[in-house]
């Protein structure tokens, strides 16, 4: 695979975006949770503000993978984190050096803006990928219990001002 090539994603990679998104979404058992279109997906991370950043991983000028990032902060180290929000590669180019490209591509991102960590979240059930994360040195921060609020839950708390 020594032909792989990791670029910045533009606005016109927004369709192959939202498909790596959706297929990452269905491998996770998660499609019918996906309300990303491919319109909102240039619209967001590709608007002159945004906070989030693409990479497209292609192999002979196909794209093939992807990941989706965006910067944090720890307040204990007052410096900024890379925050990995989705890595995804296609199933037939697995294992076949694409995955670590594109997270040796953030690690020097990460570095290249001083940042302190670079982090990521993965599903309890995806074996495959943990074994893969923990091949890479990385460590899981099994003492961190995420927590979400999303939909009717999260308006209802923002609109209830009485506390």
């Amino acid at each position: 695979m020594s032909n792989l090539y990791v670029r910045a994603a533009t606005a016109a990679d927004a369709g192959i975006l939202f498909t790596f998104i959706k297929d990452l979404a269905i491998y996770e058992k998660a499609e019918d949770e996906v309300l990303a279109t491919e319109q909102t997906i240039k619209q967001t991370i590709f608007a002159h503000d945004s906070h989030v950043y693409a990479l497209i991983c292609e192999l002979d000028g196909v794209a093939i993978g992807s990941a989706i990032y965006f910067f944090n902060y720890s307040t204990w180290l007052a410096k900024s984190g890379l925050y990995l929000e989705d890595l995804y590669v296609m199933p037939e180019y697995r294992g076949k050096g694409a995955g670590v490209k594109l997270l040796k591509t953030m690690a020097n991102i990460a570095k290249e803006k001083d940042c302190a960590r670079f982090e990521w979240s993965c599903l309890d059930w995806n074996t495959p990928s943990r074994e893969f994360y923990h091949s890479l040195g990385a460590v899981a921060q099994e003492e961190w219990v995420g927590y979400r609020m999303t939909g009717k839950t999260l308006n209802d708390f923002a609109a209830d001002q009485t506390e």
